[in-house]
């Protein structure tokens, strides 16, 4: 046993020296701290909001008020008050009327005014068609409104009233301004039934450049009023045709430069003229 030689152990590894663990840096540490103390005050300052919000509230009810008028008033002293209102669009609609339908001025809670309330009342104004209301904080209005645009004026019991495409009443202070530039219309139901008729009469101009108004005759057909004082009777839903055949007479035999009461188009197989009645002087005796 003596002669057999051992194999040396292998020797072990010496340890690895501990790594050292990553430290941050000297600003890291700083800017980490400093946010740790900013979330503690901005959470202080919101909770002191809420509680005074709160507080507001309970005194609100206790001395009768509304809580909104209340909280507004609160976000008021906040800095959320108007400080611009700004209108869009506007052309015809009178500016005092629009700002007083806004209900809103400059200083005031911007959270205490009711966007569908003011735009209901805008939309009420003669001139407006549509409008938008849009609240942007921290203090900005803006309105943005779409004008009625007059397509006619319209002739009923002596009073003129300018009408939109729709047949909407826009204004009847302006009506001077577009008279003699828009077409006329008169009777009931000529303002809902203009805008189909006149695009008809639009596709015979040497026709509608003799018209002085469109008549609406039982709020079911129309007669044309022509401006040297004749009558063009048309009939119920066939105007197109009657129109054509009108401009095609008027072509051949000029029969609208002649002298007429009345030409009625309403039989689809016949044409009426009735002549204009002349007038006879009357002999006064000499004094």
């Amino acid at each position: 046993m003596s002669g057999v030689k051992r194999k040396p152990r292998a020797k072990a590894a010496p340890p690895e020296p501990p790594r050292m663990l990553d430290r941050p840096g000297k600003w890291k540490l700083i800017w980490k701290r400093q946010r740790q103390i900013l979330r503690r005050t901005l959470a202080g300052v919101v909770l002191l909001a809420v509680l005074g919000l709160a507080g507001l509230a309970a005194q609100a009810i206790g001395q009768g008020a509304s809580v909104g008028e209340r909280l507004a008033d609160a976000t008021g002293q906040l800095g959320l008050r108007v400080q611009e209102i700004r209108i869009e669009g506007r052309q015809k609609t009178p500016e005092p009327l629009l700002r007083a339908a806004i209900g809103v001025r400059t200083g005031d809670p911007i959270l205490g005014m009711s966007v569908r309330d003011a735009k209901g009342r805008i939309e009420s104004i003669a001139w407006v068609q549509s409008a938008t209301v849009e609240r942007r904080l921290p203090g900005l209005i803006v309105v943005q409104i779409v004008e009625r645009r007059p397509f006619a004026v319209w002739y009923l019991d002596g009073k003129k009233s300018l009408i939109d495409r729709q047949g909407e009443k826009v204004d009847d202070s302006d009506v001077s301004t577009f008279e003699g530039e828009l077409p006329m219309v008169a009777g009931l139901g000529a303002p809902k039934a203009a805008a189909a008729f006149l695009d008809i009469l639009a596709t015979q101009p040497e026709i509608q450049a003799r018209v002085f108004a469109a008549v609406r005759i039982g709020e079911r057909r129309w007669n044309l009023r022509m401006q040297n004082g004749t009558d063009i009777l048309l009939p119920e839903g066939a105007e197109k045709l009657a129109l054509d055949k009108l401009a095609a007479l008027q072509a051949s035999h000029s029969l609208l430069d002649r002298p007429l009461q009345a030409v009625d188009l309403r039989l689809p197989d016949r044409l009426v003229i009735r002549p204009a009645v002349e007038k006879t002087a009357v002999a006064r005796k000499p004094s």
